[in-house]
């Protein structure tokens, strides 16, 4: 229905590891502010707003982070932040939010986001946004929104466009076109051929659909989650059937659950001014930019040094003397200094912390 309201799922119980130390369990990458005086999880709220009313934003997240999301979000209903019961990953969680809305509207159009990306382009983010929901609206159809890359990137997974895709009575001048299949994270040399191709983007994990085209989807390819969001729906009591249910679905994405499997999926380039922020390397281009290719934040003085990554959070001066490659992030109980090269490894650093600075 044309005329239903739109709801935005806002994905927000990841951990974030790979900027520990500043990242902890209860303060993860969405909770952080990285930029400036605002947390990617406030700018995806914000994002969102000119599309949907506050009280119909569900933020999704876990128990360990759900105290400080109603800190930072004083002004959202309470029932409009859930926690999962665990982690199961994202087909769960995303019929957990399907069931929420189908609750309080069932014929409802649903806007899906992680809460820990950031996008320069915010007008164009809720331009393109509009045109999903007409064309998902219209075609009843799944709609993804794909990210132009700008390079042939292994770390990300790949939407192969198909033809413009054919919608009575979609009128908006953005293009669609169908999705012929969802690619697993490429090697670098198939990467670059999808880059160079011109025919593929970016799996941003960003999916426009209503109620009941994605309930209907559920029901064909998925009925354990389908069960689930109808139990949700249906129950007197929410939270019971939460707690019950929920850690007995199997740990799955929505990719492999229902995305690949979907009858028919629609896609829309956008060229938003996207970056996953996947890292403490990553972030370097954000940060203030020094002679020899240093990028820091904070009190830092260097002497002979390049291409480092510097970020100090609590206003300590930072000396760094010869030195290249490097990342330093300094907090008040935690210092890391790693090499370039093995940013990646981070995470596998936190697993051997205490619990108490994880």
């Amino acid at each position: 229905m044309s005329d239903a309201p739109i709801y935005g799922l806002i994905l927000a119980g990841g951990s974030g590891t790979r900027f520990w130390p500043l990242s902890r369990d209860d303060r993860p990458k969405q909770l952080l502010k990285l930029f400036d005086d605002e947390t990617l999880l406030e700018k995806a709220v914000r994002r969102l707003e000119p599309l949907i009313p506050r009280e119909n934003l569900i933020i999704l997240t876990n128990a360990i982070q759900e105290q400080p999301i109603r800190e930072l979000l004083p002004d959202l209903p309470e029932e409009n932040i859930i926690s999962e019961p665990e982690r199961r990953d994202t087909a769960p969680a995303l019929a957990l939010g399907i069931g929420a809305i189908a609750r309080r509207n069932p014929e409802a159009a649903m806007v899906v986001i992680p809460a820990d990306q950031l996008i320069r382009d915010e007008e164009g983010f809720a331009r393109i946004i509009g045109a999903a929901i007409e064309a998902a609206r219209a075609s009843d159809a799944l709609v993804t929104l794909g990210i132009k890359p700008t390079w042939g990137c292994p770390s990300y997974g790949y939407i192969e466009r198909g033809q413009r895709a054919s919608i009575s009575g979609y009128q908006n001048a953005i293009p669609v076109h169908e999705v012929q299949r969802f690619r697993e994270k490429p090697d670098a040399d198939l990467a670059d051929e999808y880059f160079k191709s011109g025919a593929y983007s970016w799996n941003a994990g960003i999916f426009i659909w209503t109620v009941p085209a994605v309930i209907r989807e559920l029901s064909r390819h998925c009925p354990e989650l389908a069960d689930f969001v109808s139990e949700l729906r249906q129950s007197r009591d929410f939270a019971a059937t939460l707690a019950k249910q929920f850690p007995r679905l199997t740990r799955i994405s929505i990719d492999y659950a229902l995305m690949e499997k979907a009858g028919r999926v629609l896609n829309i380039e956008a060229d938003i001014g996207w970056d996953d922020v996947g890292g403490w390397i990553s972030i370097g281009k954000y940060l203030d930019q020094s002679e020899g290719d240093n990028a820091s934040r904070g009190d830092v003085t260097m002497l002979d040094c390049y291409s480092n990554v510097i970020f100090s959070a609590t206003g300590r001066k930072i000396a760094l003397l010869g030195v290249h490659d490097l990342i330093v992030v300094e907090t008040p109980d935690a210092v890391l200094i790693a090499d370039k090269d093995e940013a990646d490894r981070v995470k596998k650093l936190v697993e051997q912390m205490p619990p108490q600075l994880r």
